[in-house]
């Protein structure tokens, strides 16, 4: 159904002047997109009013007429968001209602990186700016659940990104005081981004109130509770986490179990660490480099080279390569255990496997020459 250039000039009249490209086709546009099953007519389509734009501002509008726009353009995101901005830009003041009703329109077309801006916007803006608490944005938007929780979601996310982690707590739990169950994913992430900021306890009594919602975690959920048990040194805690995803048939995957892994080589239990990936292993559960990886780390921390070294046997056995990351943590202790040749015999085995050496490498090796009297070696070693 094509929109007439008169009705498209009399609709760019009223929001001069529009910079962007329209589509030729309302029809052939909603047919690319889900919002398709919402029709509407071609007088829907573009709107106009009797008064339009005097001196760039635009006059006889109020929020209500504004919302009736946004509705009418709910088929033509693009020209609703220079509708957005053009009356911003005249000097509108929009309000809780006309914010909301642009954000249905974002949400009906999934324009995730238009409202993720709007959100950004929002974020950052006072109070006293903005008109309204964002709350009272929850308020009006909770008339549809779909789209409460996907701007919700990605709130989450905005306030998470700027270090607004109350913020981004209160808002996740805005969904269940309106009983809504919150989304799985904002959850993992609101949780993985409180561990990495050291904020374990919060994010374990988050994952509390996850339970006692209905909320069913999944595999990347129990890989995050695993990290925060581990952090605390709560490995006993971590096992029960193991026997209960078994229970309820959730898979473990390769980042559950060297988390686990990985927390008992960095609280010095790589011995532990090692035993619990060749269980992983005998078990059948997904084993990845990184496994491997953390174990070698581990033992070189603690400075058990030969242990070290078995494990790297045992990876490439299992035909897993090793990285320059792993050589390189064996070169440096070596280095720091003064054994100079076992650490110029692993980089030569790096280099002969087709693996680039590096700067933190070259000088680890270089440090460890120099400090053992070996200059002119250092020297022409690496000339």
């Amino acid at each position: 159904m094509l929109v007439s250039s008169t009705r498209l000039i009399s609709f760019r009249k009223f929001i001069n002047p529009v910079q962007l490209s329209r589509f030729n086709s309302a029809s052939a546009l909603a047919q690319l997109s889900p919002a398709a099953q919402y029709p509407v007519s071609e007088e829907q389509a573009v709107y106009t009013y009797r008064k339009d734009c005097v001196d760039g501002r635009f006059i006889d509008l109020n929020a209500s007429r504004v919302v009736e726009s946004f509705y009418k353009l709910k088929n033509d995101p693009n020209l609703a968001c220079s509708f957005f901005t053009q009356l911003k830009e005249s000097g509108f003041q929009h309000n809780v209602d006309t914010y909301a009703a642009f954000i249905r329109v974002l949400c009906r077309w999934r324009l995730d990186r238009k409202l993720q801006s709007l959100l950004s916007e929002i974020v950052g803006s006072k109070e006293s700016d903005l008109g309204f608490d964002i709350t009272a944005l929850f308020d009006v938007l909770s008339v549809n659940s779909g789209v409460l929780i996907w701007v919700l979601d990605m709130l989450v996310k905005e306030y998470v990104s700027v270090g607004m982690f109350d913020e981004a707590i209160d808002a996740l739990f805005q969904l269940k005081r309106r009983g809504f169950v919150p989304c799985i994913m904002s959850c993992n992430f609101l949780m993985n981004r409180l561990i990495e900021h050291g904020k374990v306890d919060i994010a374990l009594a988050i994952y509390g109130h996850m339970k006692m919602s209905g909320l069913n975690p999944n595999d990347y959920t129990y890989g995050i509770l695993l990290k925060a048990l581990c952090r605390k040194g709560n490995f006993e805690e971590a096992q029960d986490v193991f026997r209960e995803m078994v229970e309820v048939g959730v898979h473990l995957n390769a980042f559950t179990c060297s988390t686990y892994i990985e927390g008992l080589c960095s609280h010095k239990r790589s011995d532990s660490g090692y035993e619990a990936l060749r269980a992983f292993r005998a078990a059948k559960w997904p084993i990845d480099t990184f496994a491997y990886t953390a174990v070698i780390h581990g033992f070189c921390s603690e400075m058990k080279l030969k242990e070290a070294v078995e494990v790297l046997y045992d990876m490439v056995n299992e035909w897993l390569a090793p990285d320059v990351y792993i050589y390189g943590a064996l070169i440096h202790a070596y280095c720091k255990a003064r054994n100079l040749l076992q650490a110029l015999a692993m980089h030569k085995d790096m280099v002969s496997n087709g693996i680039k050496t590096n700067c933190v490498i070259l000088s680890s090796i270089l440090q460890c020459m120099c400090e053992m009297g070996m200059v002119s070696e250092a020297v022409d070693q690496f000339k």
